[in-house]
């Protein structure tokens, strides 16, 4: 089952990375967190991957094409192209990663109908590009398959952004920084999607997956949440890269499960 990985976003929140590199190229503990996502996804056995490009998506091309180079030992033959002998293998070997070029302007939609010709199996997984989480990839797939819906999306509760006052009068009694979000959940991301989502898709620019797809899939009864308690952190600023940054060099990266 492949894993669908939407990379083309402008990452306009993140100016002071994304300036010069698409957001999933922005790196956490020096891998991008693109390569963090992907290695989740590999540690439950999923290494088939499906990259969706926009927004600098060269970088992203650069970045595998020149992998074995950057990550292993090798000889060269200057002046015989072909002549590299590799001397060391990654941990990554035997991942398949196929670039697609959606489009600069594209949304969401229209990203993942514009990659859905290169999905071959009845299933597969989706994703942003900038968010990480210790999700439980093999529990989401099996609650997937066992609810029979076309679409299944993760329900995160995120930490808010601000301390949380509890008080009575002009007293504070109790206070939280950045408490979890007690009531609702939001979009986590980590879908998993039956190919049959097509129908609901158009390859047209505008296309937002988010809005009418998903409104529908919901209005129809099509569309499951897995419920995840655990860590998730999207990467949409400057700041939440700091905090990411933070945790891995703590040794408290949670969605480091590999």
């Amino acid at each position: 089952m492949p894993v669908m990985i939407l990379c083309g976003g402008m990452g306009t929140r993140l100016r002071e990375e994304t300036e010069f590199l698409p957001k999933p190229m922005v790196e956490i503990g020096g891998r991008p967190i693109l390569w963090h996502i992907m290695k989740g996804y590999a540690a439950a056995g999923f290494t088939d991957f499906i990259l969706c490009l926009g927004y600098k998506g060269p970088k992203i091309r650069e970045y595998f094409l020149h992998y074995e180079a950057m990550h292993c030992d090798f000889t060269i033959e200057l002046g015989q192209k072909d002549r590299i002998e590799i001397h060391s293998r990654h941990h990554e070997a035997g991942w398949r990663v196929t670039l697609v070029e959606t489009g600069l302007e594209a949304q969401t939609g229209a990203r993942i109908a514009r990659a859905l010709p290169h999905v071959q199996t009845d299933r597969f997984l989706l994703t942003y590009g900038d968010g990480v989480a210790n999700v439980d990839i093999k529990a989401l797939v099996s609650f997937h398959q066992q609810h029979g819906k076309l679409a299944t999306v993760t329900g995160v509760r995120p930490s808010s952004r601000f301390g949380e006052l509890m008080a009575a009068g002009d007293q504070v009694t109790a206070f939280s920084e950045k408490p979890r979000m007690h009531e609702g959940l939001i979009n986590g991301g980590f879908f998993v999607l039956d190919r049959r989502v097509g129908g609901y898709l158009s390859s047209d620019t505008g296309c937002v997956f988010e809005r009418e797809p998903m409104e529908r899939l919901a209005s129809e009864g099509q569309l499951a949440v897995y419920r995840h308690d655990g860590f998730w952190q999207c990467m949409d600023t400057y700041r939440d890269q700091q905090q990411l940054q933070q945790l891995w060099t703590s040794g408290e990266a949670a969605w480091k499960t590999w």
